[in-house]
């Protein structure tokens, strides 16, 4: 039997186990061994979120348990502290809590190349085994972190991550798609992150990218590697399509009235992110809406990964007014075509003609939908459709050049979009987010590596290789100029004025695995050793 067949047979099994017992990550349930704090430690858990005992509620979800936990909770039981300093005493006395990701790699004065290669063994972990009570989720092999609060290893950023890894780094790169295969095979998915809190949610489904950097010149041959896993993933995001009725969504999957299918962002719970539990209560109490629903579209938020953006608002300025399950996404639904189209090569080197006219239909189907309802003529870029109101949102965001970067577009409609990026969205260090300013993160004046990267290498697919090359030089400019000023590289940048970003739920962390992979991967496009601008070569688009 082959190495291939032998993976497909474990994963069936997998998969069909799930199936008698009931897959417990689409309906939000959750099995003991992977509970969350909130629910493994009731009310000791809220109580301590509540009264905001550690600055950073992630610190408290995070935080392993010194003792068995079902004891810990009989004495808070018992012992009931009531003021915040006994509650914060109780919780210290029985909790660590472990310090963030420390990314200041010595000795100083490194080129900013030299200092990213210094920071890859700082943030790479291997957690073979997780502590009994602790949030954190076992994976067999190592990976990279971003860095600061975020140390497990978290789904869409890590492709970014990786296209910083160097020849030399090729067994890091397989052994993080390896850790996400894992979670397909064990979870059904790829979480958020390797935390029992983010079970309940993905993220954007950017692993048949990751995979296809294991053979960039031949990717159909690792997608065939890996095609059980690149399946089940999509079976995730399309779990319950027979059940969709027309004008109804069913989990991920939204059918429309005339039957056509696309997919939206979504949670398995609605409650209060235990990473925010705090902030969450807070924004529930504030809308009009009722309180479940607006955790299930906060929670739908997170999974996109744009958590938070005007683009989910429905008064574009309030988190208040977030409906984020209400939306069919250029940016997901663009993936899950790049999805089918990588499952239909893969296929086909497997010699399973009957998949390859499968799949291969499946993204035909949805690119033809992607191009007839998510173009916004108005607006000239790929938009937010409004399932139920059946209204383009007209958000000018990043998001609309997703359909380049996995080249769902058409040619006609790729070059507005190019136009409308030059008018609306780059700005002296890069491409923008959105053009408005809420406050969140995922809004201007901030950019994001992920955006830079798929910017470039979706204008370069349809040929606009100026526009390419002048975005990649701007961003790699705006790090090099805060490397200089800060010794750091930041999560996020303020591209508009070309210094540190802000806003959000926390405070701006550094380290930062995307920027530093999204940075490596520009610079060397420029065809410089730190990044200048005398040359610049598209990089290998390694999608289908």
């Amino acid at each position: 039997m082959t190495h291939f067949r032998i993976r497909r047979c474990v994963l069936a099994l997998v998969l069909l186990a799930s199936a008698c017992s009931g897959t417990p990550y689409q309906s939000g349930e959750t099995p003991s061994d992977t509970a969350p704090p909130s629910v493994l430690f009731g009310d000791l858990y809220t109580d301590a979120a509540k009264a905001r005992i550690h600055p950073d509620t992630k610190t408290l979800a995070d935080a392993v348990p010194r003792r068995a936990p079902a004891d810990i909770v009989a004495d808070y039981d018992r012992q009931k502290p009531m003021s915040e300093t006994a509650l914060r005493n109780f919780f210290d006395d029985n909790f660590r809590i472990d310090p963030p990701v420390k990314t200041v790699a010595p000795p100083e004065d490194l080129s900013l190349r030299d200092h990213i290669a210094a920071l890859w063994p700082l943030l790479t972990r291997t957690t073979t085994a997780a502590e009994p009570g602790s949030s954190r989720l076992a994976l067999p092999e190592p990976y990279v972190v971003p860095g600061g609060r975020f140390t497990e290893i978290y789904y869409w950023d890590s492709y970014f991550t990786m296209l910083g890894l160097g020849p030399d780094q090729a067994g890091l790169r397989r052994s993080m798609v390896n850790d996400f295969a894992y979670m397909i095979r064990t979870y059904g998915h790829v979480p958020n992150g390797s935390r029992t809190y983010y079970l309940s949610r993905s993220q954007p489904p950017f692993f048949y990218l990751m995979v296809s950097l294991l053979s960039p010149d031949d990717p159909a041959k690792a997608w065939a590697e890996y095609l059980p896993e690149l399946k089940a993933e999509h079976d995730f995001w399309m779990a319950s399509e027979a059940d969709a009725a027309p004008g109804a969504p069913a989990l991920r999957v939204v059918k429309l009235a005339d039957g056509t299918v696309l997919n939206r962002y979504y949670d398995g719970r609605d409650v209060p992110r235990d990473e925010s539990y705090g902030e969450d209560l807070a924004v529930a109490a504030g809308s009009s809406r009722p309180k479940a629903q607006v955790y299930r579209d906060i929670r739908a938020a997170a999974e996109s990964g744009w958590d938070f953006s005007s683009r989910w608002f429905v008064d574009g300025k309030s988190l208040t007014t977030i409906h984020t399950t209400d939306i069919l996404p250029p940016d997901l639904n663009s993936l899950l075509y790049g999805l089918e189209k990588a499952i239909a090569a893969g296929c086909v080197v497997a010699d399973d003609p009957a998949c390859a006219i499968t799949y291969a239909a499946k993204a035909d189907a949805r690119r033809a939908a992607i191009n007839t309802l998510l173009w916004n003529a108005d607006t000239g870029l790929y938009d937010d459709l409004d399932w139920k109101t059946g209204i383009l949102q007209g958000h000018v965001t990043a998001a609309g050049l997703y359909p380049l970067f996995t080249g769902a577009a058409d040619d006609a409609k790729a070059a507005e979009v190019a136009s409308a990026t030059r008018e609306h969205l780059l700005q002296q260090g890069g491409i923008v987010t959105s053009t408005i300013n809420t406050g969140q993160q995922w809004d201007a004046p901030n950019g994001w590596a992920p955006l830079q990267w798929m910017s470039v290498t979706g204008l370069c697919r349809y040929d606009d290789v100026e526009l390419a090359r002048d975005i990649a030089q701007r961003w790699v400019s705006t790090v090099s100029r805060v490397y200089d000023d800060t010794g750091r590289l930041l999560e996020k940048y303020n591209v508009m004025d070309a210094v540190p970003g802000g806003g959000g739920e926390y405070a701006l962390q550094d380290g930062f695995g995307w920027t530093n992979g999204v940075t490596l991967a520009l610079m060397d496009t420029l065809n410089e050793p730190d990044g200048g601008s005398a040359g610049f070569t598209c990089p290998v688009v390694t999608g289908p």
